[in-house]
């Protein structure tokens, strides 16, 4: 059975080819939504001019298609809340060097 958990492992395997970071991780996923093998992604990038949003939303697709029992996915670009670095994980904080104090509020 596909479930959110297995798309948002599957998910963690795509790498920002330039902040070199899974997209899970960098915050970009904004919500998964699985009903009866179709699956639903809220995603969004640093910028809207992001070059590598065809390429990131493609690899999505692909690992996502690749989960057994997975009938359709749908990668939503999204741009509302915008990104921010306070999106994501505190291992991807720490890895870029990012500390709680240079937050944007």
């Amino acid at each position: 059975m596909v479930t959110e958990e297995k798309v948002k492992e599957a998910v963690a395997q795509v790498i920002d080819p330039e902040i070199r970071l899974n997209v899970v991780d960098l915050g970009f996923i904004y919500g998964i939504e699985v009903e009866e093998g179709n699956v639903d992604i809220k995603m969004t990038l640093t910028t809207r001019g992001c070059p590598l949003h065809q390429l990131l939303s493609k690899q999505v697709e692909e690992v996502v298609h690749s989960i057994e029992g997975v009938k359709s996915v749908k990668v939503n670009l999204v741009w509302d809340p915008p990104w921010s670095p306070k999106m994501m994980t505190d291992s991807a904080k720490k890895f870029l060097g990012f500390r709680d104090d240079m937050m944007e509020e």
